[in-house]
């Protein structure tokens, strides 16, 4: 999905002659967006006043802590971004230079694109809610799970959907919290098999995971690099590849266990 420039390959996509960089600076609009830090969510509590994860047909436990899907914030499809804002993004640490048809599909108007986020994101819990009941050995017939967050498209919450709904049905598996009573983030995509997927823009959503308070990001595996190139002091990245990993390296990192890192 979203990939990072790096400020080598962003320099070397504006390497132009000097006279026709200095002609299109001041008037042409370039094919890239800027993104920066977006909102984070807890899935265990309520969005706008409503529980972002409701759960019938089986007892729900209480929750401790809390499980922080990250987003970024990109310039709109139809934003005009010009050279001399490009320049300021590329080396400012909270901000990233993509290129334009890596976050938004070419030639789709912004209604498009909302529509397309959107059923992405119903897609995506969906998916996460089958994933958890997989994990758990339960069937849909019996329990049936209903995510609802609000102003948040695409399906990067995935992962997060899955963990909300193991840790209200099952916690730790031993009466403990799945968070351990810590503020877990992270990212990342979800088959109902389990398999975690990338999802780009990582290294933003880690600064806004500590931002919001969180000491824990989990990663897929995948983006580990991009996750600890601008990865905040004190904030402990765990690699992902499956559901199941992500639920033993809570309970690890809960008991004091041995817990895979970047």
């Amino acid at each position: 999905m979203l990939s990072r420039l790096t400020r080598l390959q962003a320099a070397a996509l504006c390497a132009v002659p000097a006279v026709a960089l200095v002609a299109t600076a001041a008037f042409a609009p370039l094919p890239f967006v800027i993104a920066q830090p977006g909102l984070t969510a807890n899935v265990l509590g309520k969005n706008e006043g409503t529980p972002v994860i409701t759960i019938e047909g089986a007892p729900v436990r209480k929750t401790e802590g809390q499980l922080r899907m990250t987003t970024i914030e990109a310039t709109g499809p139809d934003s005009s971004v010009r050279l001399d804002t490009l320049w300021d993004s590329w080396f400012q640490g909270d901000r990233a230079v993509m290129p334009r048809d890596a976050v938004y599909p070419e030639g789709d108007s912004t209604g498009e694109i909302e529509k397309h986020n959107t059923r992405e994101m119903v897609r995506s819990q969906h998916t996460a809610a089958q994933a958890a009941l997989n994990y758990l050995g339960k069937s849909p017939d019996e329990v049936k799970v209903t995510l609802e967050l609000a102003d948040v498209g695409g399906p990067s919450a995935g992962l997060f959907f899955s963990l909300g709904v193991i840790d209200k049905l099952q916690g730790d598996g031993s009466g403990g919290d799945l968070t351990g009573g810590r503020i877990v983030a992270g990212t990342g995509t979800i088959d109902t098999d389990g398999t975690v997927g990338p999802v780009g823009g990582v290294s933003l959503k880690t600064q806004a995971a500590e931002r919001d308070g969180a000491t824990v990001f989990l990663v897929p595996a995948a983006e580990c690099g991009d996750a600890e190139a601008e990865a905040p002091a004190g904030l402990r990245l765990i690699p992902v590849t499956d559901l199941k990993g992500a639920v033993d390296s809570l309970r690890a990192l809960e008991k004091g266990g041995k817990v895979p890192s970047c």
